[in-house]
């Protein structure tokens, strides 16, 4: 899930002649952590489901909680930037990521749903500041002429972290079998504890590593010796800009109309995602096991990972809008081909969904930024925040969800994509004249 890529950079060199490919390889490996992190959510809603009982609507208080964490702590974060510079601020979001990390292992000692939900938006709050700084950081590491390279190598890192997640949480997190409903209900209140904590302690060794693996990288960071940059500006969206205009953000609605893109975007890709592995469960679906059903989850993600590739392969031949606004019409009947069939047909066409996402995140927000001249940081600011829609709209899926069961719920990102469609094609061609009369 490549997230908070809409920092753009105005950045010079003080002679850097080459990557640094220490320095790459640590940083890549940030955009894989983070990416693989908050797709492992996928596989810990189920799981955190059936230890506390808890219903749909309660379920996405963790994505809630996690994405809420990218409109909370961004301009913090970007005030770190300032304060302790780039490399420092990726070095401090690690710790505070493994320090988030850490926290489930209390959290699944005393099984309190509380504590995991507190767990997360600390680990959410440290991929923050490194959302805030990672990019501009690999687009300098080396020739500005090679930054592209750079930035899509690590994007592709991070989308193969997304890709990785379910296998890793398949095998470790969903080990064990949950009781049923009924064996729930007959247990003591201390029975009940028990099992609960019993159940909560597969958590703690998987995310024992993981907070390890963020603090050796923290220190690793910390250690490498990197060339002389020398930054032109803060590049913090909102906080590139010194030039004084009476023009306003709230006066475009190109960029107002792609702000609610990418709130109903994220919202559309977090929800499908978070509910897949119950709705494989479904005997009307697949009846898969959790442990299955998390290993499909893979593929909706590694979707998305091809997908990138071929959406950058296309936009250099098609028009933005078109890609835009095609994708979404499909994305929208593969989900409604979900909803108004069963088994793996149902299945299958949800899959399918990941690979039109792919685009979306970058094409709604180079439309939405198009024509802005010197407001486009502060349009970037907006379209940044709008990914709290990550955290919004999984929630509201969830009580429809409650109410009316997680197939006909699916109508949420249906309609999501309604909107998207409209905006690639309505949107994007007027950026497209605007464009056009400008040059």
């Amino acid at each position: 899930m490549a997230i908070g890529a809409g920092a753009t950079t105005t950045t010079q060199h003080s002679g850097a002649k080459k990557t640094d490919v220490r320095a790459m390889s640590i940083a890549t490996m940030l955009f894989f952590m983070w990416g693989f992190l908050t797709c492992l959510n996928d596989i810990l809603i189920p799981h955190l489901k059936s230890i506390f009982e808890l219903n749909y609507a309660q379920a996405m208080l963790v994505q809630f909680c996690f994405f809420s964490s990218y409109f909370i702590f961004a301009l913090p974060s970007g005030k770190l930037v300032e304060w302790r510079g780039y490399k420092g601020t990726m070095v401090i979001g690690l710790l505070v990521m493994a320090t988030g990390a850490f926290l489930f292992l209390p959290a699944s000692a005393a099984a309190s749903f509380a504590l995991f939900l507190s767990a997360l938006v600390i680990l959410a709050a440290g991929i923050t500041s490194l959302q805030v700084a990672a990019n501009p950081y690999v687009a300098n590491l080396g020739p500005p002429e090679s930054s592209a390279s750079r930035l899509n190598l690590a994007q592709a890192l991070n989308s193969f972290g997304t890709f990785v997640a379910p296998f890793f949480g398949s095998a470790l997190i969903l080990a064990g079998t949950p009781a049923t409903p009924e064996k729930l209900r007959s247990f003591s209140a201390a029975a009940l504890q028990a099992y609960r904590t019993e159940q909560a302690s597969s958590v703690r060794l998987p995310y024992l590593g993981i907070g390890l693996m963020l603090v050796l990288l923290a220190i690793a960071l910390a250690l490498v010796k990197l060339p002389p940059m020398d930054f032109t500006r803060d590049i913090r969206p909102g906080e590139m800009d010194e030039t004084t205009t009476d023009d306003s953000i709230w006066r475009h609605p190109v960029l107002l109309a792609g702000a609610l893109g990418i709130f109903v975007y994220v919202g559309a890709e977090v929800s499908i995602g978070s509910f897949l592995v119950n709705y494989f469960g479904l005997p009307e679906i697949a009846n898969f096991t959790e442990k299955t059903a998390a290993k499909y989850v893979s593929i909706y993600w590694g979707g998305a990972m091809i997908g990138r590739f071929l959406g950058s392969w296309l936009l250099t031949r098609l028009r933005t809008s078109t890609v835009l606004g095609t994708s979404a019409v499909i994305a929208c009947l593969l989900v409604v081909t979900s909803i108004l069939t069963h088994g793996h047909t149902a299945m299958w066409a949800i899959l399918a969904v990941g690979l039109f996402n792919s685009v979306m995140f970058p094409s709604i927000f180079s439309v939405g930024l198009s024509g802005l001249g010197p407001l486009t940081s502060k349009g970037s600011s907006l379209m940044v925040a709008a990914i709290v829609g990550g955290a919004l709209i999984p929630l509201g899926e969830g009580h429809v969800a409650d109410a009316i069961g997680i197939q006909h719920a699916f109508m949420i990102p249906a309609v999501c994509y309604i909107y998207i469609a409209l905006f690639g094609y309505l949107g994007g061609r007027r950026a497209e004249r605007e464009a056009l009369i400008a040059a």
